[in-house]
Order: C-alpha cells, then structure tokens, then sequence
C-alpha cells in the first residue's frame, strides 16, 4: 500500500526486525541524530526557522529540534521528501500533534484540528469526533469539527449522517452546554443545508430510531442509520470510544488527525500492528487525497493565471 522510509537509531531497528524475522533490505532507515543527516537537518531547521522565527523559535533552537524523529518526520512531509507520516506509538499525543501544527500547519480556511475514531462496530462503521484535541469547544469550534468530520466520511464513500450529543433532548435543558450543542447545529445547517445532523440529542435517542421517531418524529434523522457522533467535550468523546473498544468489542481505528495541509496520522499508545497496518492505509488515501486536491488547485490557478495574462493582453489591444 506504500513504501515505508523508518525514522530512528539503525542498529535497534536492525536487532528489533531480526528479533521478529522481518526483512527491511532495501528501505530506507533515517536516524534523524546522526552525523550523516547534518546537511539534511540544517536544510529542515533552515525552513522551520522561516516558519516560526516569530512564534518563539530561535536559530540555533530550530536546527536543534530536527533531531527529534516527529519534527524531522513532519518536516519530510512538508517538503515532499515524504508523502505521509505515522507516529505516536511510544509517545503521548500533544508531543506528536504539537511538531504537525508547528512545521505542516492546517489547511486553508480551517481554523483548528481535529481528532476522529473510527469504531468498527456490529452495527456498521461509526464516527467519533471530538475524541483527542479539543477540550471545551465553543458552538462556532464544534460547528468547524463537525463539518470537518462530515468532510472525511464523505471520503469513505460514506453519506455523513451525524447525530450532535448531550445529556439534553432537543432543548429539554436550557443548560448553557445544552445550548451550545444546539448552537453549533445551528451554524453548521447555516453554513451547509444539506448535511444530515440534528441535535442536541442523548446517544440512546441518536441510536435507537424506534425511540427517536415516536418521540422526534421532526428530526433529520428518522429512520436515517446514524454514522457519524459529535461529543460535546473531549472527555466525553475520549470516554465513549475507550468504552466502545474495551466493552463494545469494537475495533478502533485512529485517532486520524483532520484538518491539516499535508497527512500526519498518530497512533495511540501501545497500538497493535493490525492497527499500525489500518492507520497506513488512511494515511495513504490521505496522501492520494491532498495530492490529488493540491494538483487540481495548481490547474485551477494555471488556467486562472493564462485567463488573465489572456485578458490583459486583449486590454493591450484595445488600448492601442
């Protein structure tokens, strides 16, 4: 599905690959600490420092930090060294999203990331989010998560049909986290009509349609199949998901890192290779996804940019 460039000290990959019967013959292995990569980390630190120059990096803190494998690594991403990047195993999560933010930032228009699990549940493929980033949401920040969810199960092939939870039914709590909610569902059908979201509803209501149409029958989402859950606040969505995977008998797949330029991916710790091998496969159509956005764009702006210098010369013309 991809070819893999490994980060770190040679000789442990080398006696962990053997230990396990794994042949690494041919790939690349890149310890970003090592004199052999001096060239390439001073390049790296040399376009990070025009990055953060005034967001509290210096010179010689820029070079330096291109010895950690996560800067390194995103750094490979954003010049095109590489096309994705996976990491996060033996690390905890903000060390790993932190470098992402730093050397790739977020897409355009996008003002904040994202973290969604995909749970594979009996019921079919669900969608969590916000489940690793954001840790008390306002109504506009919920509202960007769940159009930026909305966006990446549209690239599962997958119509979003997304249920906004709380402990709060369709305005039975004047709470302000009620309100919220209901808020942030406001903005999003404000900004995109014809996405399936409704809310604020209790997970029980959202997912047993019985219930919600005897009870809702107004709502968007009767008799629609619920793919798609937007948490309140991260500790609910961080709860449920570790719930879902340890009692549910889920298989979880993530966190999978939305709203970035260019595909960094994080696994959790301690993460099995079935989910290392799962986390590579979205990090690849990620990949093939941006790559294919960013070639679109570049035509879009070609074909702009001949329009113009077309329609200036045409105004040379007819000036003459």
């Amino acid at each position: 599905m991809g070819y893999p460039i490994l980060l770190g000290d040679e000789a442990k990959i080398r006696t962990i690959a053997a230990a396990n019967g794994i042949d690494i013959e041919g790939l690349p292995i890149l310890d970003p600490r090592s004199d052999s990569m001096e060239e390439q980390r001073n390049t790296y630190g040399e376009l990070f420092f025009k990055k953060r120059q005034r967001k509290g990096f210096n010179w010689y803190e820029s070079r330096k930090v291109m010895k950690d494998r996560n800067y390194f690594g995103c750094m490979m991403v954003e010049t095109g060294d590489a096309d994705c990047m996976i990491s996060g195993l033996s690390k905890n999560y903000p060390s790993t999203v932190r470098p992402a933010i730093h050397c790739i930032g977020m897409e355009e228009g996008t003002k904040r990331i994202a973290g969604m699990y995909l749970m594979l549940t009996k019921r079919g493929p669900l969608f969590l989010a916000d489940t690793t980033v954001n840790f008390h949401p306002t109504a506009e920040e919920l509202a960007e998560i769940t159009l930026l969810v909305a966006k990446e199960v549209r690239h599962f092939n997958l119509q979003p049909r997304i249920a906004m939870l709380s402990y709060s039914n369709f305005g039975s709590s004047d709470s302000p986290e009620a309100q919220l909610v209901a808020k942030a569902r406001a903005i999003v059908k404000e900004r995109m009509p014809s996405l399936v979201v409704d809310g604020e509803m209790q997970a029980s209501v959202a997912l047993n349609n019985d219930i919600l149409k005897e009870n809702y029958p107004f709502s968007e989402l009767v008799d629609k199949e619920v793919n798609t859950l937007i948490f309140p606040n991260l500790a609910a969505g961080n709860v449920a998901y570790n719930l879902l995977k340890e009692v549910g008998s889920a298989d979880a797949i993530g966190p999978i890192l939305l709203g970035l330029k260019k595909p960094v991916h994080i696994l959790q710790l301690g993460s099995s290779v079935r989910n290392i091998v799962n986390m590579a496969t979205i990090a690849v159509v990620d990949a093939q996804l941006k790559s294919q956005k960013a070639t679109e764009e570049a035509m879009r702006r070609s074909s702009w940019w001949k329009r113009l210098k077309r329609s200036n010369k045409e105004e040379a013309r007819n000036n003459i």
